[in-house]
């Protein structure tokens, strides 16, 4: 399927978006820039649930690790991103996408009265369905390749 150049901004700005409103904590922007059966496998390399399903779900699952008990400070970065059009949804007929990010983050969090801090690096596998006219994030899967984890220095 050949990539039309708003269907591709249409993609970037959803990913764009998602990132920008989790680290500045804006959770009712969260969860619609995704598709009410979403699926994010992000948390098992650290110990989580091996995925999180549907939207508002994943929403509550982001707010309690960067916005629950210990806030997080956190600063994600994607680029070049490598976006496929993959044709029509089985069920909806509505057009679908793909898309690998490269990613890092920081994050900032006080522990026992010191800071400590986590810097990763990986990737993104997005799945991307149109609905209503609209790009939407349908499935993540993040795949680290490294992650660097410390105490700032008092």
């Amino acid at each position: 399927m050949t990539p039309r150049a708003d269907d591709l901004e249409a993609i970037r700005a959803v990913f764009a978006r998602r990132l920008y409103v989790m680290d500045t904590k804006q959770w009712d922007d969260y969860g619609p820039c995704h598709t009410v059966d979403v699926v994010s496998q992000s948390w098992a390399a650290s110990g989580g649930a091996p995925e999180v399903r549907g939207r508002e779900q994943l929403t509550a699952a982001i707010r309690a690790t960067l916005d629950g008990r210990v806030p997080v400070t956190s600063v994600h970065h994607g680029h070049t991103p490598l976006l496929d059009l993959t044709g029509p949804h089985p069920e909806t007929g509505e057009p679908t996408a793909t898309g690998i990010w490269t990613m890092e983050d920081r994050l900032w969090w006080t522990d026992d009265g010191r800071e400590r801090w986590l810097h990763g690096w990986g990737h993104y596998h997005e799945r991307y369905r149109r609905v209503d006219g609209r790009w939407l994030i349908s499935h993540r899967r993040l795949e680290r390749i490294r992650v660097d984890t410390g105490y700032t220095d008092a």
